[in-house]
């Protein structure tokens, strides 16, 4: 089969998705048709804005399909008139069963982990968050459970110290893009072999959806592990903590960069959790269970982010 013979059905709305629906078309295969949410609006004008997804689709000529509900009888009725082959899934919605079974292949989709591990919405934040040195990508066959489908190609990628959740993204992206295109070519010559995620040697774990209580930073933890949360959460959803600054009133602050530092006198470890201490108008420390979180860039409510010094000189302007 030619890759304009592999009829495809493109499923995502993310950022993330983009390099993988530039590298089929670009790759001369036969897209023929792009599922994604329907705009929204957004910006103070609330104007519909609509995904790049969507503009990159649009600019290619191809069929844009935005379903309001993915089990709407008149869209399941256009996918089965386009006939296709393989469906493909990046970074989206759930899909129902009428839908990912439609294909002659079936769907497959890309996931930002090494499957079984971080199996759900966020698996690129909890590598990060749980300090992990290596993460990577895995293109697997869909099935009723999520993300349990058997495993078609992965691929690895190191985690620096440094990284953030959102340069990690940027880097996933490409390598994403990169083992899907390699995957969809094992179809050309007929359905491809996969491995039963039972059988791979990673133990699975679970990548939960980020919520307003599970980003709060938890000062009875070490400073070490807060250092790794702050940064699996920049730039966003970014973690936050309620904050009493210089006897200030008590805020809830974004934290978008810190440091772990180790106690500066034996006094200091003998403080209360959560204890704020000023290093003269340059840095705040904040007690953890172990050692002191240094804060050094956070973002006070309805403003910018600021370093902390930014912040101490404007509280005692």
């Amino acid at each position: 089969m030619n890759k304009q013979d592999l009829r495809i059905i493109y499923m995502a709305t993310a950022d993330f998705a983009l390099p993988s629906l530039q590298a089929l078309v670009e790759g001369g295969y036969n897209v023929c048709a792009v599922v994604t949410m329907p705009d929204k609006a957004a910006g103070r004008g609330m104007k519909l804005r609509q995904s790049s997804i969507k503009t990159y689709a649009l600019e290619q000529g191809l069929e844009v399909l935005q379903p309001e509900k993915l089990r709407d009888e008149a869209f399941v009725a256009r996918l089965r008139e386009l006939t296709p082959d393989l469906g493909i899934v990046v970074a989206f919605r759930m899909l129902p069963e009428v839908v990912w079974q439609l294909p002659r292949y079936g769907t497959i989709n890309l996931h930002g982990s090494l499957l079984p591990r971080y199996r759900g919405a966020a698996p690129i934040h909890w590598a990060v968050i749980h300090g992990d040195e290596e993460t990577g990508v895995s293109t697997f066959r869909l099935k009723h459970e999520l993300d349990t489908g058997d495993i078609l190609l992965q691929a690895r990628m190191p985690i620096s110290p440094t990284d953030t959740v959102g340069s990690v993204h940027d880097r996933m992206m490409h390598l994403g893009a990169e083992t899907l295109l390699r995957t969809v070519d094992l179809f050309l010559e007929g359905e491809p072999q996969a491995l039963p995620q039972d059988d791979s040697p990673l133990t699975p774990s679970a990548a939960p959806k980020l919520t307003r209580e599970n980003t709060e930073i938890n000062w009875a933890r070490p400073a070490s592990e807060l250092y790794n949360f702050v940064r699996g959460l920049n730039p966003f959803p970014c973690a936050w903590a309620s904050l009493s600054i210089a006897g200030g009133e008590a805020l809830q602050y974004k934290i978008l960069e810190t440091e772990a530092r180790a106690y500066e006198t034996a006094e200091e470890a003998k403080l209360p959790i959560g204890s704020i201490l000023l290093r003269g108008k340059k840095a705040i420390d904040v007690v953890t269970s172990e050692g002191v979180l240094r804060l050094i860039c956070l973002q006070p409510p309805g403003k910018r982010a600021m370093t902390a010094a930014a912040l101490l000189n404007g509280l005692r302007s």
